[in-house]
């Protein structure tokens, strides 16, 4: 017979294996350039996740499953889901704009833009555009949102960001591209220029944020610059390519090459972290998975100092200055359930 203290051992073990495991992993990663902290989980969510926003005052996280049809909103304070919104197909990305108090949600298959309150998550309104958004941002100055949708999911031979009035939800207009919906949309707030990724035709475009004309355009290193970061200070650019996998470090003035790195597989995340001078690329689709870390030297060296494990399947990735946390959405793999793992960036 066991005795009363194997038992409460017993199930204090078991009880606490998700933290024990976490802890373990944290310990075994001290020496990385990043730490895993935390693993919060999505209960339900199934496939696919894609592109997050967090509200910092609020320590909230917004999360897209794409094959959910949910957005799922996290307390990054108590680590757990605390609503998931459903009706969306296909939703793709979000954006937070505190200033407006407002939420914005691109979903792909109904090419829909919905608009929430940001404190109370009622929805407002709901913005009617072609099949296929994804990627938004927004600009604080002319309280723009631009948004990447058409191409090959509308049927079409090209693709569009629209230019969304993020005050009344009208749409304003269309910055129209050779090919497929672009890929990654950044701004230059200091240079008002639009720094936009078109994956299906290797190339980085430069767009005036005033009057949306073509600065400056280049053909990437590789194929299918899916996403970038942007170092605003140095005026560098960083973009992955997942043929061949590469983080390629741009001047973003003039469109000239620094230096190429390898990177991660299949990646499907570039962030870079001002705070510590890092480059953050994340990718867990192909036979190697983890965050690719990259040290800024100054602005035209680069070093990699760690490959930190991710789970299989993982990629998609967002950093948040505010927070100093690192965010790699994490699908159901195997036996896993899907997860957000939040990481600290180590000295």
């Amino acid at each position: 017979m066991q005795s009363k203290l194997t038992r409460m051992i017993r199930r204090f073990v078991v009880g606490t294996n998700v933290f024990i495991a976490g802890a373990i992993l944290g310990y075994a990663q001290e020496a990385q350039p990043l730490r895993l902290i935390q693993a919060i989980p999505l209960p339900n969510v199934h496939g696919y996740i894609d592109h997050m926003d967090a509200d910092v005052e609020g320590k909230r996280l917004f999360v897209p499953t794409v094959d959910n049809g949910s957005l799922e909103v996290v307390d990054l304070t108590n680590g757990r889901v605390i609503r998931s919104i459903p009706g969306f197909k296909t939703p793709a990305g979000a954006s937070y704009v505190p200033e407006l108090n407002k939420l914005f949600v691109t979903s792909k298959g109904d090419g829909m833009v919905r608009v929430f309150r940001g404190d109370t998550l009622d929805l407002i309104d709901s913005i009617k555009l072609e099949l296929g958004p994804n990627r938004v941002m927004y600009d604080p100055v002319t309280k723009f949102l631009y948004v990447g949708y058409g191409g090959r999911d509308a049927g079409f031979e090209y693709g569009r960001i629209g230019v969304i009035d993020a005050q009344s939800h009208k749409l304003l207009g269309d910055m129209i591209f050779e090919t497929n919906r672009p890929g990654e949309i950044l701004l230059d707030r200091a240079a008002r220029r639009i720094l936009i990724s078109e994956s299906y035709a290797d190339r980085i475009d430069v767009f005036d944020a005033r009057d949306l004309q073509l600065l400056l355009t280049w053909s990437s290193r590789g194929r299918l610059p899916v996403d970038m970061g942007f170092d605003p200070i140095r005026h560098r650019l960083f973009v992955g390519t997942r043929q061949p996998p590469e983080m390629t470090v741009y001047d973003s003035d003039s469109g000239q090459e620094v230096v190429s790195l390898p990177t991660v597989e299949t990646m499907d995340g570039v962030d870079y972290d001002a705070r510590n001078k890092r480059v953050y690329v994340s990718g867990g689709l192909g036979l190697e998975t983890g965050v690719y870390v990259y040290q800024q030297i100054d602005a035209d060296h680069y070093e990699l100092i760690g490959k930190v494990p991710i789970r299989g399947g993982a990629g998609t990735s967002h950093w948040v200055p505010g927070l100093n946390r690192y965010f790699v959405a994490a699908p159901t793999y195997e036996k896993q359930d899907a997860a957000i793992l939040v990481f600290e960036p180590q000295p």
